[in-house]
């Protein structure tokens, strides 16, 4: 657990120095944050979505991933456990994102908690620190995560903070359940995890630059879709010359 603690800290003080740097613009130069996180989101989540090695996997991952989670309301229970979060740690008034209506804290809790947890190297790193007690991969995902900790935080406010309570629990759970959760993903499964965190990347990046605000936690259940089509699809094809 010792990686994880790590990341969680590095995401803790790139948000305070985020925080710092963000009060001391003026409301001008938030622009440029936001356009320049923005940007660089998108950069990372096309990067990640081609990743994938079958376009359908993805693509019914997205879909029916979709689906469950505007069934189950996933981004708004999510965002009001950021409003919830903001009311307990804060006594300062409520910042609203008015392109979404949600609080500043809420969706920043949201976005960066998403982008933090959705790469292959969360799950790998994790399952490395845990199994072989390689803590590489994830002291690399710490600088990267510590660096956009300081560009989010200096868009959305504290709720940036919040996130590193999901690291904690996402990776700790595959630092300690790696050693059999490893071999039932495969690095196959792997990819179209990182395929589809892709897309919910992209989403987050054209909120950031207002083209579009996505209900980007209700595609959250296609991270899990993935690894098991891809597991699927390759038991499939296994069985097809036994089939035909």
């Amino acid at each position: 657990m010792i990686a994880t603690y790590i990341n969680s800290l590095a995401i803790l003080l790139g948000s305070l120095l985020g925080l710092l740097v963000g009060s001391r613009l003026k409301e001008q130069f938030k622009e440029v944050v936001f356009a320049s996180s923005g940007l660089v989101t998108l950069v990372i989540g096309v990067q990640m979505a081609l990743m994938t090695r079958n376009f359908l996997i993805l693509l019914f991952s997205v879909v029916i991933g979709g689906f469950i989670g505007y069934l189950l309301g996933i981004e708004n229970g999510i965002l009001k456990l950021g409003d919830w979060m903001e009311r307990k740690t804060s006594r300062a008034g409520r910042t609203v994102d008015h392109a979404s209506g949600a609080s500043a804290f809420a969706r920043g809790f949201l976005n960066s908690s998403v982008l933090f947890c959705s790469g292959a190297m969360a799950v790998l790193g994790s399952i490395a620190a845990g199994t072989k007690g390689d803590y590489t991969l994830i002291l690399i995902k710490s600088v990267m995560d510590g660096s956009m900790a300081i560009i989010f935080a200096a868009a959305y406010g504290p709720g940036v903070i919040a996130s590193a309570a999901v690291v904690l629990l996402y990776q700790g759970f595959f630092t300690l359940a790696g050693g059999w959760i490893s071999p039932l993903v495969g690095e196959a499964g792997l990819n179209e995890l990182s395929a589809a965190g892709g897309i919910l990347l992209l989403m987050i990046g054209f909120g950031l630059i207002q083209v579009k605000q996505f209900k980007t936690g209700n595609f959250l259940p296609a991270l899990i879709l993935a690894p098991i089509f891809s597991a699927l699809g390759s038991s499939l094809g296994t069985l097809m010359p036994f089939l035909g």
